[in-house]
């Protein structure tokens, strides 16, 4: 499999870096501070991980982002269109700490991110469960942890579910942003903080 990218190094950033590391998968992660305040990160992920430029994650075939809100057109400004690549979105409209809404004025938080991706293939995916989850084990109870996948280009989406699958989740397809993001969006959507198993 491809490198993957990684934008944003906070709890959900560095939980999927774990997933993909336990499986030996290789990334590159990027965060607003520079490479040099991931290096205790990067030793802890072991020899497939590194940090890198926001320019750098951004330029994998696969990348994920995940940003407090407020911080996101900062983090995302300023890099080359994505010309088809897929771009993960793992964002949820809150602001940390305090998970206050932020209002979208009606619109999905998926449409609004896809405004600051310009070119990207966007896929709603890792938004779903706290990042204790994600960075957990994903057999559970005999079954593999659920992970909901929404977008509205199939290959892509696809190739989300095939990463999910290589991490151990099952993942499961929502459909169209228009439907599967409003489902999977915290808050407002019903599936959010819903730690659900798939049994054999």
């Amino acid at each position: 499999m491809s490198t993957i990218g990684i934008i944003g190094a906070g709890a959900i950033g560095a939980a999927f870096a774990r997933a993909l590391s336990r499986q030996g998968i290789e990334l590159v992660i990027a965060n607003s501070r520079g490479p040099e305040s991931l290096a205790s990160l990067v030793a802890e992920l072991g020899p497939t991980a590194r940090a890198g430029t926001r320019e750098e994650a951004a330029a994998q075939p696969i990348v994920l982002v995940a940003v407090n809100w407020s911080k996101l057109p900062a983090a995302l400004a300023g890099l080359p269109a994505f010309d088809g690549r897929i771009v993960i979105d793992a964002n949820n409209s809150i602001e940390a700490p305090t998970f206050k809404a932020i209002d979208l004025q009606g619109r999905m938080s998926s449409e609004v991110f896809a405004e600051w991706v310009p070119g990207a293939r966007v896929v709603k995916a890792f938004n779903h469960l706290a990042a204790g989850l994600l960075e957990r084990d994903p057999a559970a109870e005999g079954g593999r942890r659920v992970l909901f996948v929404s977008g509205d280009d199939a290959d892509a989406k696809a190739q989300v579910v095939d990463l999910i699958e290589r991490v151990g989740f099952f993942g499961i397809d929502l459909g169209t942003l228009s439907v599967g993001a409003r489902l999977a969006q915290f808050p407002g959507g019903p599936l959010p903080i819903l730690n659900l198993v798939r049994f054999a």
